[in-house]
């Protein structure tokens, strides 16, 4: 893809019963929280299955579900099963990036379009996607995560963005100004640190130009935030960004401390700039798209997407 973010094709949206993939594309996920994503699922009349290497551990590292080789195999085969709808990572956690460039994509491109939801590691296979497939790709949760099998607003948002796609249009968050103004662009991102991490890769997307940038992270202190945002803005990637819309930042300290940070490297790029929206490491995550061009609202706390996420 060229340096600027160009709008993406739009999956079709889920009917009742489809069938829906659970993969495992980064980190282990515990059994008993898979039953209960896969509760949830059924509860939507959807069909969910399992791809076969999700309950697995790395022989050696604990912190990846089975080996490269295996979680790029999950995430391929589902991908490329006509009878597959749509792809949901069961986590985050780390690992995509050791299997991304395992993927075959011109047998993906040529299995069509169809729905990829995750977040957090899942930054990776986003970019690639947006990249390599040229989709609409959604931001949300993941299905074994403890914060979507528990909570019912991450859930219902989930759920009508994949059935009923025109009445999730306009996502309007509880957040807060901090740099007022309204932007359009096309919508990307993702968790911070893996967007610093994809600089330079066969994957990655070469700049947030023309695009509103969707980013969040967990569990890194505000001096890591400093140096991730001052990587991005060094390097260029950050150059004629139009709006950002900043997700939650758990674990990464007292928020004043973090707010700081965020005014302090962002406000610089003369753009809107809405904090607290929602998305990300929060409980009642909202899913947002990437790929579809979007007005930011920083002074109402809105982002509408000029048409649905899904087709």
């Amino acid at each position: 893809m060229s340096g600027h973010a160009g709008e993406l094709r739009r999956p079709s949206r889920l009917a009742p019963g489809a069938r829906v993939a659970v993969v495992a594309p980064s980190g282990p996920v515990p059994e008993e929280r898979v039953q209960a994503g896969l509760d949830v699922l059924r509860g939507w009349d959807l069909d969910p299955v399992v791809a076969p290497h999700v309950l697995e551990r790395h022989p050696e590292l604990g912190y990846l579900a089975g080996t490269d080789a295996d979680r790029a195999a999950d995430l391929q085969r589902a991908w490329c099963d006509p009878s597959v709808d749509a792809v949901l990572c069961a986590r985050g956690g780390y690992g995509a990036q050791r299997m991304v460039d395992l993927l075959d994509w011109a047998a993906m491109r040529a299995a069509g379009p169809k729905v990829l939801v995750g977040f957090s590691d899942v930054t990776t296979l986003h970019q690639a996607f947006a990249t390599r497939l040229g989709l609409v790709t959604l931001y949300g949760p993941a299905a074994a995560g403890v914060d979507f099998i528990k909570n019912a607003r991450a859930q219902e948002h989930l759920r009508t963005t994949l059935f009923a796609p025109e009445e999730a249009r306009v996502i309007a968050s509880a957040g807060a100004t901090l740099v007022p103004g309204r932007a359009r662009g096309v919508t990307l991102g993702g968790c911070l640190a893996l967007l610093a991490a994809d600089l330079g890769t066969p994957h990655a997307r070469d700049g947030a130009r023309g695009g509103l940038l969707l980013v969040e992270d967990v569990g890194e202190r505000p001096y890591r935030i400093d140096r991730t945002l001052t990587q991005l803005l060094r390097s260029g990637w950050l150059d004629g960004v139009t709006g950002i819309a900043l997700g939650s930042w758990q674990e990464c300290g007292p928020y004043a401390d973090v707010r700081a940070v965020l005014a302090d490297r962002l406000a610089g790029l003369g753009v809107p700039v809405v904090e607290e929206f929602g998305f990300g490491h929060c409980a009642g995550a909202l899913t947002v798209p990437f790929g579809v061009t979007a007005e930011l609202d920083a002074d109402a706390g809105t982002l509408t997407l000029a048409q649905p996420a899904l087709r």
